[in-house]
This record gives structure tokens, C-alpha cells and sequence, in this order.
């Protein structure tokens, strides 16, 4: 967060996750597709552990998780699935460092944050941990402890690159509207107040103190005032899902000085458009706002639309450079 302003993010780079279980190939992609912003890649496909929640609970530090048909729960002792996640990570970390020699530049690593980890993880009762603050703020703790340790790893392993912490907030909408569902699925859990959810966002993304932190979520109605309250150096969104009535807290944002992560290329299989048409919806944007146009470039790093684990690994390869190309068309043509 302190350093932002000297802190250089690169025009395009991935949301997180690619197809298939190969570490290697994944960290080759996220590294040559888009090799002025690589990132550290998640592969899902692998199973339980490499998902999204399971590969974040394995972050946390005295606390664990395994697996239970309803889902990942809070256990007391490490077990397979904490084990099996916590390898997974090592593997992909050795293949990163393996196609990151020498490398120094950002370097975008993503998390779970607090509040989807919460709506996401159950207690030992069945219900989320959404629906105990007690809970809540245990998890926060553990997985700013957590990230810590992650990104000391990183600055060991690949000593030049400047690091980029992405949260991931896929649920925070719904948490922020009582919209999570209970055990039962005939309830919801009760929104939790805003105050205490920039609270906690805050609390996670200082813990990243020499660097800035995204946090992206691919869902509808993205707070952006509140992500940028919170001290989120970057907002990463699916861009197809803005409506004008975020054009003003889009506006301020980038008046703010806060950078977008704009998701415009499809993360499934489909044709790709040509790389200027990808980012019009951009440059229209910038117009309705009355943006200088020569601030484009310096405000904007273009991704997909979200993760690409559903996409086959020759659409994944193509989608990352073609953010590289709409990111060049954005720069060179930003009228």
C-alpha cells in the first residue's frame, strides 16, 4: 500500500486460475502468455485442495480445514486434504520459481479474502462461519498469518519480483446483502455490517505492507467505494457486468489513483474478437466519464473476464495473449 505510487503494474496479466492439473505448463502459460505481469497459477481441475477454498484454507495457520460432502470445515488437526492442498501449492511454487528465474517485475499471487473464506468455510455445527463473528475474526487473523508466511515464501523464491496480492471476494456482495444461504438452504445468513466488513478487508490487505493489493470479484455490483476504503490499491471485475450505475464510483476511483483490472475477454472457449474491439467497451467507458484518454494505459491492466479453469488449455493460452494485444491497442489507440 505505501509504495504504490512507485509501484509499476503490468497492462495485462490472468484472474488466477488455468485448465488442467500440470504445474509446469500452467506456470509456463502464466509466465509467457503474459510476461510483464505472470501470475501464480490455480489449477482446480486437481480436485479438492486445489479449489479455490481448499487452496486458501491450507494458507491458514492454526486453523484447518478438510473436506465433508457438504463441503470444506473447520477441523482441529491437519488432515490429508490440509496436507494434499498445502502440496499442490508447493508444486506450483517450485514450478513458478523454475520459469521465474531472474525475473523482476510484478508478480500477482490471489487468496481467498476474509469474507468469501467465511461464507465459504463451515464450523464444526454445519453452518458457515459467516454466522459467527467470533469465527470471523479467528479466520481473518489466520489468514493474514497466513499470507505472511506466502509471501515471504515468494520474496525468497523469486527475490526480484515485486509482489501483487490479490483477494479474492467472489461472495462479498452477498455477504454485504444477507444473501449466503444457511445449512438448511431455507435461510440466509444475516448481512454483516458494513463497517465490520471494511474492518476486517482492511485488517487482510495491510497485511501485504510493501506492496499493493487487488481484490477482484467476477460477481454483479462490485463495492468499489468500500474495496477502496478498505486500502485496495486495485479493483479486479468482470467488465461485462458494469452497469452506469457504477460509472461515479468508477469515476472517483480512478480519480483516486486506484488502478482497474478490467475482465473483457471471454474466460470460456468462444471466438475472440479483435484486440481493439475487446477493450471499446473501455474506451467508451472513459468518454461517458470525461477521463483524459491519456490515462488509460496507466489505469487500466486488462484480464479475463475471471478465472480460465473452465477453458480448454489452447483457449487459456490464446485469451492471455490476446490481453496482451488489447492492452497494447488500449495504449497505443486510448481515443
Amino acid at each position: 500500500m505505501s509504495n504504490n505510487s512507485q509501484f509499476s503494474f503490468g497492462p495485462a496479466t490472468g484472474v488466477g486460475s488455468l485448465p488442467g492439473g500440470d504445474a509446469r505448463e500452467a506456470a509456463k502459460t502464466a509466465t509467457g502468455a503474459v510476461e510483464d505481469f505472470p501470475f501464480l497459477p490455480e489449477l482446480p481441475a486437481r480436485g479438492p485442495g486445489a479449489d479455490m477454498i481448499g487452496r486458501t484454507a491450507g494458507m491458514l495457520v492454526e486453523l484447518y480445514a478438510r473436506v465433508e460432502p457438504s463441503g470444506w470445515r473447520i477441523g482441529d488437526r491437519p488432515g490429508r486434504d490440509t496436507k494434499r492442498a498445502r502440496s499442490w501449492l508447493g508444486e506450483d511454487l517450485d514450478a513458478l520459481e523454475e520459469f521465474t528465474q531472474g525475473y523482476e517485475g510484478p508478480l500477482k499471487v490471489q487468496a481467498v479474502g476474509p469474507w468469501t473464506l467465511a461464507a465459504g468455510l463451515e464450523l464444526r455445527n454445519g453452518e458457515a462461519a459467516l454466522g459467527d463473528p467470533g469465527a470471523c475474526r479467528d479466520l481473518a487473523a489466520s489468514l493474514g498469518e497466513g499470507l505472511r508466511l506466502h509471501l515471504a515464501e515468494l520474496h525468497r523464491r523469486i527475490p526480484g519480483a515485486q509482489l501483487v496480492l490479490q483477494l479474492d471476494e467472489p461472495s462479498l456482495t452477498s455477504v454485504l446483502r444477507g444473501q449466503v444461504k444457511t445449512a438448511s438452504g431455507y435461510r440466509t445468513h444475516r448481512a454483516v455490517d458494513r463497517q465490520v466488513v471494511e474492518a476486517t478487508l482492511r485488517d487482510v490487505v495491510g497485511v501485504h505492507s510493501d506492496g499493493p493489493t487487488v481484490v477482484h470479484s467476477c460477481a454483479p455490483d462490485v463495492p468499489f467505494a468500500l474495496l477502496r476504503r478498505a486500502g485496495a490499491a486495485a479493483i479486479s471485475f468482470d467488465f461485462s457486468l458494469l452497469t452506469e450505475r457504477d460509472d461515479d464510483a468508477i469515476g472517483e476511483a480512478v480519480e483516486g489513483g486506484t488502478r482497474l483490472f478490467a475482465g473483457v475477454v471471454p474466460s470460456t472457449d468462444g471466438p475472440l474478437s479483435d484486440p481493439a474491439g475487446s477493450v471499446m467497451g473501455v474506451r467508451t467507458l472513459w468518454r461517458r466519464l470525461g477521463l483524459q484518454p491519456g490515462l488509460l494505459a496507466e489505469a487500466v491492466t486488462i484480464t479475463p473476464s475471471c478465472g480460465l479453469a473452465g477453458a480448454s488449455p489452447d483457449y487459456a493460452r490464446k485469451a492471455l495473449a490476446h490481453c496482451v494485444r488489447a492492452a497494447r491497442s488500449l495504449a497505443d489507440n486510448p481515443e
